[in-house]
């Protein structure tokens, strides 16, 4: 949990969510007071490999989000990868070739991709994956792209069949029954 909140505070932080700056004391002389902005800094070493990883890539999440945003509400395209429409793999994949990560066009063979996360170690930027239309299956038929973790609900953006680019939540009864996991892509970047 500690992990979690330090990592909210240094991502609010790094997108200028929160300024903090000295405030004097009663007793202090103001004239000795700076607006200096104290230093936000996460002791790598106390962190695994894969939480390093995510650490070094913030500013790649925040342009990856961004960029996948300003494609909601592209039409749903069977087999679609580019503006005139995404089907959900194709859309996933479109986003991350911008940022050099290279995703086969199929959510079963992304969900071989990366590394495997689990729920509660989700993260933005990491891809979500859910079985098909048939939750009793257990092919790997959706993926999506997480843009937002508060506490336990996860937020992702996709494209989905009835629908197209838009958000959804993993909280949902639908996407619940449907979950299949997390995989980690962006640290790809870093082991090139």
């Amino acid at each position: 949990m500690t992990k979690k909140m330090l990592l909210t505070a240094l991502i609010a932080v790094s997108f200028g969510i929160v300024q903090a700056q000295t405030v004097p004391t009663v007793t202090q002389d103001i004239s000795t007071v700076t607006d200096s902005k104290p230093a936000v800094t996460q002791d790598l070493s106390t962190v695994t490999s894969s939480e390093k990883s995510f650490y070094e890539q913030i500013p790649l999440v925040g342009n990856l989000i961004g960029f996948a945003k300003e494609h909601l509400s592209i039409r749903y395209r069977s087999g679609g990868s580019s503006k005139r429409g995404f089907d959900c793999s194709g859309f996933t994949r479109f986003c991350f070739r911008q940022f050099g990560i290279s995703l086969p066009h199929s959510s079963a063979a992304q969900g071989n991709v990366g590394q495997a996360v689990d729920q509660a170690d989700a993260k933005p930027g990491d891809l979500i994956l859910f079985k098909g239309h048939s939750s009793g299956g257990s092919h790997i038929g959706h993926v999506g792209l997480i843009t937002e973790v508060v506490g336990d609900r996860i937020k992702f953006i996709h494209s989905a069949w009835n629908g197209g680019v838009r958000y959804d939540y993993l909280h949902a009864s639908y996407y619940q029954r449907r979950f299949v996991g997390v995989r980690r892509v962006l640290n790809l970047l870093t082991s090139k």
